[in-house]
């Protein structure tokens, strides 16, 4: 199985151990040695396992070197998991928050650790030979989102988390901003991806709390495969249109007739024999959430930007020289790919 484990932290992202040791003392009450390593996925803020006295822990800060606070916000993934844990399991609880930056430089928050098997490019061989269960994993993961939709975020106290009036057209002209704001190389299908979407916005659906990064790679299966006990990375949860958030999921999912280039993005295992297509998928969410629309090619095209337009701002970092993490040398060639695949989808009207 492919758990998650954690590895020695990257050079230039390494935590104030005497500082962040003595923040634990007093916030839990209890003194101990403190040991951290980082978890290697992820693009954006970071995660690191601390060990901690006799107990492990998983903390969260933003990256070294953002322009971007918004998109960094911990107060917002604190907020969103107090309230959240009690009324929707897969959301891990929060266990202490530092707001001000005086201890690590920056917010961070710590959460408990939820251990079990998240599924990256490669599928274990055990599943990868079983159709059925690889369908049943697709299944598993999509009526997540639609229990997530499903939560009544006004009964959990999130009722002002989120404008959920004119949220589409405050997404499709925040994320064109985000993208001029960061640019660095000469993409047109960005620009007429954005021009198309500003165009064809629907109205906006009865809102709901959603993830806005809902996808393998962020979620955790208990090691039967049978059930999610933890969904990750709740920095862009917001209220807005759920369908919107589907159009995210879509977007990170690659299929067997997407262009050979497209599946060297780095996508979990939704090309794989026995997995969904995104057609099936999005026909999967609307049946069990019971929302309908004739949109899914304008909401897969919106997600793709947004995904385009994330990986622009890492790459942004990388070439002013604000970070020096080699893995994002060349994300500007996912940027292009993405660009190129909604314009596509676009211009064939089809996910």
């Amino acid at each position: 199985m492919i758990v998650d484990e954690p590895r020695p932290v990257r050079s230039g992202e390494e935590l104030d151990l005497l500082k962040l040791s003595a923040f634990l003392d007093k916030e839990l009450g209890v003194s101990g040695a403190v040991t951290v390593e980082q978890f290697p996925g992820g693009h954006s803020n970071l995660t690191y396992l601390v060990r901690h006295a006799d107990r492990e822990y998983v903390l969260r800060r933003p990256p070294f070197g953002s322009k971007v606070k918004s998109a960094h916000d911990m107060g917002r993934e604190v907020t969103v998991l107090s309230s959240l844990a009690p009324v929707y399991d897969r959301a891990p609880r929060v266990i202490a928050y530092e707001g001000t930056g005086d201890v690590l430089g920056a917010p961070f928050y710590l959460m408990e650790r939820r251990r079990g098997v998240i599924l990256r490019k490669d599928l274990p061989a055990e599943l990868a030979s079983d159709h059925a269960r690889v369908r049943r994993v697709c299944e598993i993961l999509i009526d997540a989102l639609v229990d997530l939709h499903a939560v009544d975020y006004k009964a959990a106290g999130l009722g002002d988390f989120g404008k959920p009036t004119g949220y589409i057209e405050r997404q499709v002209t925040g994320w064109t901003e985000r993208y001029n704001n960061s640019q660095t190389d000469d993409l047109p299908a960005i620009t007429e991806v954005a021009a198309w979407l500003a165009t064809h916005r629907p109205a906006d659906g009865a809102p709901a709390l959603i993830h806005n990064d809902f996808k393998f790679d962020n979620v955790i299966f208990d090691p039967s495969l049978e059930k999610i006990t933890g969904v990750l990375d709740w920095e862009m949860t917001t209220i807005g249109d759920p369908l919107m958030d589907l159009g995210t999921s879509l977007s990170y999912w690659a299929q067997a007739s997407d262009p050979p280039a497209y599946h060297q993005l780095p996508f979990g295992p939704t090309a794989r024999p026995g997995m969904m297509t995104r057609e099936e998928v999005a026909r999967r969410y609307l049946e069990r959430s019971g929302r309908s629309t004739n949109d899914l090619v304008f909401y897969y095209a919106f997600g793709l930007l947004k995904t385009a337009v994330i990986a622009q701002q890492i790459y942004y970092r990388f070439a002013k020289g604000l970070t020096t993490d080699p893995r994002f040398a060349t994300i500007v060639f996912a940027v292009r790919l993405l660009a190129e695949q909604a314009r596509t989808s676009i211009d064939r009207n089809a996910i």
